[in-house]
């Protein structure tokens, strides 16, 4: 199956990248690629990160308010919703998310579907490592309320599960629907994409594990991180194609000239 998605355009970015690289060797730039893309995703998310931390929170009541909107939401709680806030977390997070971008890895690598499993393992490694940069870097109480999970106290922001689920589900369906012509299956697909990353964020803040502009901070990772990954794989296609100037009118030319 073909992914249009994945295919970089003429004179377009990812075909610059590989040019200016030189290799031709598909995995070099991939590597090369997503490397450059970590490095601009994780300085993105730390500048957003002091910006929220340093400024944000410290304008006209938005710290208050962040912590309010927790507050509120636990109020509500009841057995029934706590029950559902785990199995958001789950579906958001560890085991579920690594054994199921496994298992498309496995099935892709045997249909020798090389970039569609380099995406969907190394869209997961970029969000983890971007968030775990962040959360390190940037400290953030949770919010002042009992939470349901016994983790670090200081690593509110950002929400790396919503980064995750966004990362994933999002990345996976953006692939599967550049595929699909039925207009049907794709609205079908991204409904399912926007509904699972907004049900994982939610459970994370009723769990009072974030707030939400943690969950907003972790959206826009996962953002990043799909965007980095479609960049690498287009690079990568590039990288197999002749240069752009030895495509041209002139170029062929000569080489017919050369041959004869």
């Amino acid at each position: 199956m073909a992914v249009p998605v994945l295919q970089p355009r003429a004179n377009g970015p990812a075909e610059r990248f590989a040019n200016l690289v030189g290799a031709r060797r598909p995995v070099a730039v991939f590597i090369a690629a997503l490397l450059c893309g970590f490095a601009a995703l994780a300085g993105a998310s730390l500048l957003l990160g002091l910006f929220v931390t340093d400024v944000l929170l410290h304008a006209g009541g938005v710290e208050s308010t962040d912590e309010s909107a927790i507050t509120s939401l636990v109020a509500d709680r009841t057995p029934f919703l706590t029950d559902a806030s785990s199995v958001g977390s789950a579906v958001g997070g560890a085991p579920v998310l690594p054994i199921l971008v496994g298992l498309i890895a496995i099935v892709c690598a045997f249909l020798r579907k090389w970039r569609i499993a380099a995406f969907a393992v190394f869209v997961l490694v970029v969000e983890s490592a971007t968030y775990r940069v962040t959360s390190w870097l940037i400290p953030r109480q949770r919010p002042h309320v009992q939470r349901l999970e016994d983790l670090p106290a200081n690593a509110s922001y950002p929400s790396g599960h919503t980064a995750a689920s966004i990362a994933v589900y999002a990345g996976l369906v953006l692939l599967l629907t550049s595929a699909i012509p039925n207009r049907k299956l794709r609205v079908a697909a991204w409904v399912a994409a926007v509904v699972l990353p907004i049900f994982v964020a939610m459970s994370r803040m009723y769990r009072g594990m974030h707030h939400p502009l943690d969950v907003a901070a972790g959206a826009l990772i996962g953002v990043g991180a799909v965007l980095v990954l479609l960049f690498a794989c287009r690079a990568a296609a590039a990288a197999v194609r002749e240069p752009a100037a030895s495509r041209s009118p002139v170029a062929r030319r000569r080489r017919v000239q050369a041959a004869s």
